[in-house]
């Protein structure tokens, strides 16, 4: 096996980084997406993003249809919305906290409000197989009908008794005959709702019928009590329809419903001239903290993500590109007397510990010098008498040896070593000439 070469070619490494990138990013938008991604779409709940009969999720795709800019919110910021915004609030919702909303969109946004009708439930564990395969993710089994009790708790420009057509007997019991559908018309429309019984609306305040049934009932009525207080500044209308099988699954199979759900938002959008439609789910359970990652693509942060995804990108592309040839590779531990020398040097150098080579280092150099002299021992007084026969005009060693030994700061030590190895030069200098 070959130890010259990469392991990965330039095209081999991009792809790896490529792809890894790639993963990073889906893993960050599976992360912002939530809920969203593969939550439950039905629930047994009537909420935007349930596909049962008695969910919306046909009204927001009816809605994206006409070219309104729909979201489905599940954080509390989307009640905020300066659009329309579509409320389907359960059977037992707080009553102060929907007054509350309607109150705080008065000069905000229009509201539409569709109220609950039925009980809804998944298909029971008891229904023959061949009857259970035809259910899809989502579906659900219709049972009785109720009227919501908040209605009747509102405030009085809101309030309305919400009721049951025909009036529901206790102990209930099963009619002789079916009932039929009842009728409706409004908006310039008119049909027949998909099922009995009808739920109906009886205002308490100042209120404009939209939708009747066929026996005068109220289905669906537009309230404004903002009306009138700040001519600079108009209040938005709030629509409420009492029948809610004019605007679910179940409903918008007619054509004539369907057309009467969207006269109803485009009624709302009109008079403000708004082209978004926010679908509220955190009355009905599935509201969510706001995402770190879902703001980071929002202004103001925007921005500053863009900047880092660019700062990325460059710090990417340098690492691709060489600067200048590759360096050799030195050896992990290298060999020899001069990395040995260097080595113990360095070592020396980290602890800081020079005083421990003064006299060692005057030693070896009365060694040395005796070498050159040719004496037989090292001895300091025979190394200067035979320097004073041969460099005459030169310091006595003994002297410049004292002087090393007394030394304390490192500039002193080694100026004082250079003076030894000095004469050790002149010495061989001195050979070399004769």
């Amino acid at each position: 096996m070959s130890g010259g070469g990469a392991a990965f070619s330039r095209a081999g490494t991009l792809a790896l980084v490529a792809v890894g990138v790639a993963l990073f990013l889906a893993v960050l938008a599976l992360i912002a997406a939530g809920e969203d991604f593969g939550g439950d779409t039905g629930n047994g709940q009537a909420h935007a993003a349930s596909v049962g009969l008695n969910g919306y999720a046909g009204l927001v795709r009816l809605v994206e249809a006409q070219d309104y800019d729909v979201e489905r919110s599940r954080s509390p910021r989307g009640l905020e919305t300066t659009g329309l915004l579509v409320i389907t609030p359960p059977t037992y919702a707080d009553p102060e906290a929907i007054d509350e909303l309607l109150q705080g969109r008065t000069f905000v946004g229009p509201t539409l409000v569709i109220m609950p009708k039925w009980r809804a439930m998944p298909p029971p564990p008891q229904l023959p197989p061949s009857a259970r395969e035809k259910f899809k993710r989502g579906w659900v089994l219709l049972g009785r009908a109720f009227a919501a009790p908040w209605a009747e708790e509102l405030p009085k420009s809101y309030r309305f008794d919400h009721r049951v057509h025909p009036k529901p007997v206790w102990p209930p019991k099963e009619p002789a005959e079916p009932l039929a559908p009842g009728r409706w018309q409004g908006m310039g429309l008119s049909g027949a709702l998909p099922a009995a019984p009808t739920l109906f609306a009886a205002p308490a305040g100042a209120h404009e019928v939209l939708i009747r049934d066929d026996g005068g009932r109220v289905l669906a009525f537009s309230v404004n009590p903002g009306e009138g207080i700040d001519e600079d500044n108009p209040a938005y209308p709030v629509i409420f329809l009492a029948d809610p099988d004019l605007a679910n699954n179940y409903g918008l199979a007619d054509p004539a419903r369907a057309a009467a759900a969207i006269a109803l938002v485009d009624r709302l959008a009109d008079e403000g001239d708004i082209y978004e439609v926010t679908f509220d789910l955190t009355l009905n359970g599935f509201g969510a903290s706001e995402n770190l990652l879902t703001l980071a693509f929002r202004p103001p942060f925007l921005a500053a993500t863009l900047s880092l995804m660019v700062a990325l990108l460059i710090v990417g592309w340098r690492a691709f590109q060489r600067f200048g040839p590759p360096a050799a590779a030195a050896p992990d531990i290298a060999f020899g007397k001069r990395q040995l020398i260097l080595n113990g040097a360095g070592l020396i150098v980290r602890a800081r510990r020079f005083a421990l080579l003064r006299r060692p280092y005057a030693a070896l150099a009365a060694r040395r010098l005796a070498e050159r002299l040719g004496l037989a021992r090292p001895d300091a007084q025979a190394i200067d008498a035979a320097l004073a026969r041969r460099l005459p005009a030169e310091e006595p060693f003994t002297r410049r040896a004292a002087r090393l030994e007394a030394a304390q700061k490192p500039a002193d030590i080694l100026a004082a070593a250079q003076d030894l190895d000095d004469l050790a030069t002149k010495l061989q200098q001195g050979q070399a000439s004769a």
